[in-house]
Order: C-alpha cells, then structure tokens, then sequence
C-alpha cells in the first residue's frame, strides 16, 4: 500500500495543466543542446586557420586556469610546445600530447571589458609550423558580482590589490 499523501502530493506536483504540444518538443531539445554546449569553453577556428577559445565571464584582478581541447593539428606533428609570451597576463602551463590535445593556460583578468590574449603553439619537430590561439574573456569589475565560470575555467586566485600603475614592476626577476 502506499501513503495516501504521497499521492496527492504527486498529483500536485505534476504540470499537467500546461501541456506542451508535441511539435515543440524538437525545437525545445535544440536549445537545451545548445544551453549545454553554452555552459563550456568554446573553440572555433577562425578563416585564417588560427583558433578563438572562448572563456566567458571572469572577474577583474583574479586569476584564472583555463583548459581547453583544440582538434588535431597534423601540420605541427605531435610534438607542440608554446612559443614564449611577451604577455605577462597568459601563461602556457600544459600542453597534452595528442591525440587528447588539451591545452592549460593561467590567465590574469588584469582590466574590464572583452580583451584577447595571443599564444603561439609551435611545432618542435617542423620548423615555422605554428598556430595561434586567441583567448577571448569578458572581464567585470570588483562591483558586480562573481560571475559562473564556464567549463574547463577554474579560479586559482585573486590578486585584490593590484594596481595597474605598479604592474611594469612585476616584470623584473
């Protein structure tokens, strides 16, 4: 037997009155897809062959590790390191061997608005084979919030008093 709350309860919980008319089912599933696909680092390659890596929303002053899986790229051959970076805001800290081919970076959100930052992958065993691979974030100020990081975006620290005038310090070891 089962608890006669039990049923009501279901009963109340359930949407019968709205049903939704079989034809929107398709259409609905399509933009969960896409909701999902949203939720995640997203990688395009852009005419000129190099790669745009989409990292989302992050906030000012804070650092983050970004990962993120690029296609096979035959032409660099399966030896890939990062060329070095003149910016001090991206840094190359993996790259796994193919076939997985995930790349991590730690990036600094160093100041508002949509800002991109260049890395170059370069090819140990073939000489002037390379890719460029451009990260792209949406960086807020310390006033609105922490934003949800997407997939394979992790926040590994928060530099609070930074101070964009003293930043050409930082760059003498």
């Amino acid at each position: 037997g089962r608890a006669p709350c039990a049923g009501a309860k279901a009963k109340a919980g359930a949407v019968r009155f709205a049903p939704a008319p079989p034809a929107d089912a398709a259409p609905g599933h399509v933009r969960f897809d896409e909701k999902l696909r949203d939720s995640a680092v997203a990688v395009t390659q852009e005419k000129d062959g190099s790669f745009l890596v989409k990292v989302g929303f992050l906030k000012i002053s804070h650092r983050y590790e970004i990962t993120f899986a690029l296609p096979a790229l035959p032409r660099l051959g399966r030896a890939v390191c990062a060329a070095p970076l003149p910016n001090p805001n991206l840094r190359v800290t993996r790259i796994a061997p193919a076939p997985q081919g995930n790349r991590r970076c730690e990036y600094m959100a160093h100041r508002e608005g949509v800002l991109k930052e260049e890395m170059l992958l370069v090819s140990e065993t073939r000489d002037g084979a390379c890719v460029k691979v451009v990260v792209q974030a949406r960086v807020m100020d310390r006033h609105h919030g922490t934003p949800m990081l997407l997939d394979g975006v992790r926040c590994v620290g928060a530099e609070l008093e930074y101070d964009s005038e003293q930043s050409d310090w930082h760059g003498f070891d």
